[in-house]
């Protein structure tokens, strides 16, 4: 049985509130659990004089040493036994350990960069000079204490007019001159030490302030779990949505679907990752630093109006959440990992060993990347002892000279242009990759779906010297309209995603002068630039390629390629994929389903990567704002999900739709197929391999809208299926009345359909007759 020892500052565990759940969940989980100070530690006879909790209350008895320690004190007040408890660290795992105040915190996730674009600008304030000159920046501020709790303290700060300043704090507000604010500023830093930052609000719709906290845990097989996360909301009149200052919580789901409609699940699957990749980002830096580990932190975050994360703070040891179901989910994590760090001590010594020799081996690589000479490693292999460690320096050194060329081609631009054709994809690859350079560059963007000719002439207008990057998406429908995008802005990087039948009418139901038409974009830009295509494209091998002189590369996902997608999942609503970039094996994830959306992401890690970008930036990027209706999911009442697709409608796309529907349908599949346009004589054709793909994917009910679409649910009926489940409209109202009748509880319905079709009515009336 594994004795867990609860550590902490008070005498009287009464006083301890928390400490009733910890014994309670202990005894539920076959654990022996007791409470201790340091002083009642005796180190001769390796016994405890510890509370233990039988028959309704705390009882004194002399307890063995615990198998695994639970640090709930206060480190402050634990100072005065420090020696006690450097000694039993010796000896005995702690689950956690101080990871240092707010401002400690905010410095490491600095220092290390990976997370630093999520910090908001902090200064100490030494003195009342250096919180005007910050002001003179920021214009609205926040002074608060560089240890504060519960949102005390907290002053918030702006200019009025030429000479006077407003001051909030909790719900007074006060204008004072600049005398008197000084005056309060140096009374303020009497009493300790503080910092300023911007103001940076996070308001609902209806005017109040908000944050997010992100409450993270190690689970009973020591990995991070997200407890929960939840909106906290400032009452009307305050600034602060602290708990303890008034504020209040609400449900996750039910505050982003008011507030961020079709984007709310995209918000929350933005939270989740960042919270589990910081969690773990800490966890490393701990156990690289100090060979510690820690096992729960809470994150408090804001959105800003471009929906950017900024992070207010970090806690090492945060409150329970105010509902006691969700402070018994934190029991249960904490008690859970103990057991597990109990039985696993060699384990995460093991993993910490080994955080503190890739610490050694970055430092190693930062040296490489300042010396001028290859030769000079010979140099570095002095300080490893293992040939396997002075071969991965070798191969690091390989890749930075890599990557600096990349660089140096890219420098050698005066700016990377960017354009993206294919017949499906464009304008996800272009998110995704719009989304992943702005982790570092001011970008210029084409709008939504902004693909034409004359679009390209106004971007060309609206393109200026602050822009280090510009990334566009070139539409086109016959022959020469590339050329022409080309003339108006010429790409030195170009993408084009794939070959497929969009406007294959317009040549003549060849898929060669589709290619043909697309490889305008090969002949049209830099003739020593980047290409990517598409390895698992077979159309694609008909693109003009031999001519061209610059480089080009490949993504993949089945063969081959530079940039190849592995062990390929959907989870929740988006995607799961591996890859391997600069030497890593990187685990993405994209907020978007489907397979062939893959595809996209790795048309826009590619560029990345080409451009330098490291794992960690490409990673972030990928969990971008989706294009809207672009595989939109909405969560209806009685569990009945519906899946908008109604932007483009072709047979590649439809089928990608279908697979995603059959991905993610908890019982029946309902596929509602508009019209697809400009298939030619290939329509009757496609039509029909479309029809029997829906009867081979296992549909349940197969409705088809518009002209001669009836096709398709002819050719499922003739491969075998039944034709009670088939059913056609020309009239949108006699549709919508069908699925009025025919539609149940825990149904998924897909709506597919280009936007000239308008099937987006469709959607809209599901969304508002299903709403919960």
């Amino acid at each position: 049985m594994t004795i867990i020892g609860m550590l902490h500052h008070r005498l009287d565990p009464r006083t301890v509130i928390k400490s009733y759940a910890y014994a309670a969940v202990a005894k539920a989980e076959g654990a022996q659990f007791f409470y201790f100070t340091p002083k009642s530690v005796d180190f001769d006879k390796r016994s405890i004089r510890g509370k233990v909790y039988e028959n309704g209350d705390w009882h004194e008895k002399m307890m063995p040493f615990p198998d695994v320690i639970y640090n709930a004190g206060s480190p402050e007040k634990l100072s005065v036994s420090k020696d006690i408890i450097e000694k039993l660290k010796k000896e005995i795992p702690f689950t956690t350990y101080s990871i240092g105040n707010k401002w400690n915190v905010m410095k490491r996730l600095k220092e290390a960069k990976e997370f630093d674009k999520y910090l908001i600008p902090s200064e100490v304030v030494e003195n009342v000079d250096l919180l005007h000159n910050f002001m003179a920046y920021y214009k609205k501020v926040v002074f608060k204490p560089i240890d504060g709790r519960k949102g005390k303290g907290i002053y918030f700060i702006s200019k009025v007019g030429r000479t006077n300043f407003e001051v909030r704090k909790d719900r007074e507000t006060t204008v004072c001159s600049k005398s008197q604010l000084d005056e309060l500023i140096r009374g303020q830093l009497t009493t300790g030490t503080f910092i300023v930052q911007p103001y940076i609000q996070s308001k609902t719709k209806s005017g109040q302030i908000y944050d997010f906290r992100l409450h993270v845990q190690k689970d009973g097989e020591g990995k991070w779990v997200i407890t929960t996360i939840y909106p906290r909301i400032a009452p009307n009149g305050s600034i602060i949505p602290n708990i303890n200052n008034g504020g209040f919580t609400n449900y996750l789901d039910p505050f982003l679907e008011q507030e961020f409609k079709e984007d709310a699940y995209d918000i929350r699957r933005m939270l989740e990752h960042f919270s589990l990749s910081l969690a773990r980002h800490l966890d490393e830096i701990q156990m690289e630093q100090f060979g510690e580990v820690i096992d729960e932190i809470g994150i408090d975050v804001g959105l800003d109006e471009q929906r950017k994360i900024w992070m207010y703070e970090v806690n090492w040891r945060p409150g329970c959440p105010p509902a006691f179901y969700l402070e018994l989910d934190v029991v249960i994590n904490t008690i859970r990992y103990a057991m597990y760090l109990a039985k696993n001590q060699e384990q995460v010594k093991k993993e910490i060993r080994q955080h503190k020799k890739n610490k050694d081996i970055a430092e190693v690589k930062r040296e490489i990347t300042q010396q001028e000479e290859y030769e000079e490693i010979a140099e570095v292999k002095m300080e490893f002892t293992q040939q396997e460690e002075y071969e991965e320096i070798v191969e690091v050194r390989r890749e930075i000279t890599q990557r600096k060329k990349n660089k140096d081609i890219a420098e050698e631009k005066a700016l990377p242009i960017i354009a993206i054709t294919g017949s499906a994809g464009k304008t996800t690859s272009k998110a995704f990759l719009a989304s992943i350079l702005s982790e570092k560059w001011n970008i210029f963007e084409s709008k939504d779906y902004w693909n034409t000719t004359e679009h390209t002439k106004k971007h060309k207008e609206e393109i200026n010297a602050s822009h280090e990057a510009v990334v566009l998406e070139y539409g086109m429908a016959y022959p020469g309209i590339i050329t022409n995008h080309c003339s108006i802005i010429q790409p030195n990087i170009s993408i084009i995603t794939n070959i497929g039948l969009a406007h294959v009418g317009n040549f003549d139901g060849d898929i060669k002068g589709v290619a043909k038409a697309k490889s305008e974009l090969i002949h049209g830009m830099d003739q020593n630039g980047l290409l990517i295509l598409n390895q698992d494209d077979e159309n694609s091998k008909y693109l003009e390629t031999q001519q061209f002189e610059g480089e080009i590369l490949t993504v993949g996902i089945h063969s081959t390629a530079n940039y190849k997608a592995y062990d390929i999942q959907y989870k929740d609503i988006g995607m799961t994929f591996k890859i391997k970039l600069q030497g890593q094996e990187m685990a993405m994830y994209i907020p978007i389903l489907g397979e062939h959306h893959v595809y996209n992401a790795l048309n826009a890690v590619a560029v990345a990567d080409y451009l330098g970008f490291s794992p960690e930036d490409i990673k972030a990027g990928l969990n971008f704002k989706k294009p809207p209706r672009r595989l939109t999911i909405y969560n209806c009442r009685d569990d009945i999900t519906v899946i908008d697709d109604t932007v483009h409608s072709h047979p590649q796309g439809v089928r990608a739709a279908i697979d995603v529907l059959t991905n993610i349908a908890k019982q029946r599949k309902i596929a509602i197929i508009g019209q697809m346009r400009e298939l030619g004589d290939l329509r009757e054709e496609e039509y029909r391999k479309l029809g029997e793909y829906i009867y081979e994917q296992d549909i349940d009910l197969f409705i088809t809208y518009g002209f001669r679409t009836e096709e398709m649910g002819a050719a499922a009926k003739a491969k075998g299926m039944d034709p009670s489940k088939i059913y056609h409209f020309l009239d949108k109202e006699k549709l919508h009345a069908l699925l009025e009748k025919v539609i149940k509880p825990n149904d998924t319905i897909l709506v597919k359909g280009a936007s000239k079709t308008n099937m987006f009515d469709t959607v809209k009336f599901l969304d508002q007759k299903y709403q919960e």
